[in-house]
């Protein structure tokens, strides 16, 4: 037992470089106050002991304002970092190693009974600060949630996930759990060597104008020479056609 609460408490000073020693992470991290508590409620949740496990849970709520569901799984080593305003709700099942920061919502988005309605977190998955993760679908492991994310649909393995709603970018990185994880550990889910798949269209559309305007540039001058018409002219004439079909189009 002693030994699964110092792995915890190790695990949050590995990822934390705030935390200085085991006695400050034992009694002033309200994130790991959270997880012990929801380990008593959700052991009575089991019983069938329920109104009690959800009273235990309010309490918990109070004393540390992170709700989480007594029926939630939490695996080992899982860390609310600040963890303020975090919830998660009844169906949410969380694997080993995972970080959640401040804020972020593990919900549902089905109103049935008996259901797999909120999300389930691979080992090792970042949900960076005001993330909302809905519905009951996986986010594989290792994946990021950037912060403000929302996320509606299933995360592949090592994939990170941003914006609204979320999209899924793919990032280069290690995923061997060898000397080099804590130096691309992605706090707040911020993730290097990685391309916005958005940003890179925009780049390509971009790229693909200056490559047309240079081969307009050579076409004006071809027609240049053969009517033996100043180049001016040609690209004047090119700008009075472009704006009537401008018009044209307008109409």
């Amino acid at each position: 037992m002693f030994n699964s609460l110092f792995d915890q408490v190790d695990s949050i000073i590995v990822r934390d470089p705030a935390a200085r020693n085991r006695l400050e992470v034992i009694t002033c991290y309200q994130g790991l106050h959270a997880v012990w508590l929801h380990r008593i409620s959700h052991f009575l949740w089991n019983l069938g002991l329920k109104w009690i496990a959800r009273l235990l849970s309010m309490v918990a709520r109070f004393i540390t304002g992170i709700e989480i569901h007594p029926g939630a799984k939490i695996g080992r080593r899982v860390f609310l970092d600040h963890g303020l305003g975090i919830v998660i709700g009844e169906t949410t099942e969380i694997g080993d190693d995972c970080t959640i920061y401040q804020g972020v919502t593990l919900g549902g988005t089905s109103l049935y009974k008996g259901v797999k309605r909120h999300p389930t977190l691979g080992k090792g998955v970042v949900v960076s600060a005001g993330a909302k993760v809905l519905g009951g679908f996986t986010v594989g492991d290792g994946a990021r949630v950037g912060s403000n994310a929302v996320v509606l649909k299933e995360i592949p393995p090592g994939a990170t996930a941003v914006g609204i709603p979320a999209r899924i970018l793919h990032p280069d990185l290690p995923q061997s759990a060898d000397s080099k994880t804590k130096e691309y550990f992605s706090a707040y889910g911020v993730t290097p060597n990685v391309d916005d798949p958005v940003s890179m269209a925009l780049k390509g559309l971009i790229d693909a104008t200056i490559e047309q305007e240079a081969k307009i540039a050579q076409l004006e001058k071809a027609l240049a020479k053969l009517n033996n018409t100043p180049q001016d002219a040609v690209t004047s004439d090119t700008k009075r056609d472009l704006g009537a079909i401008k018009e044209w189009l307008k109409e």
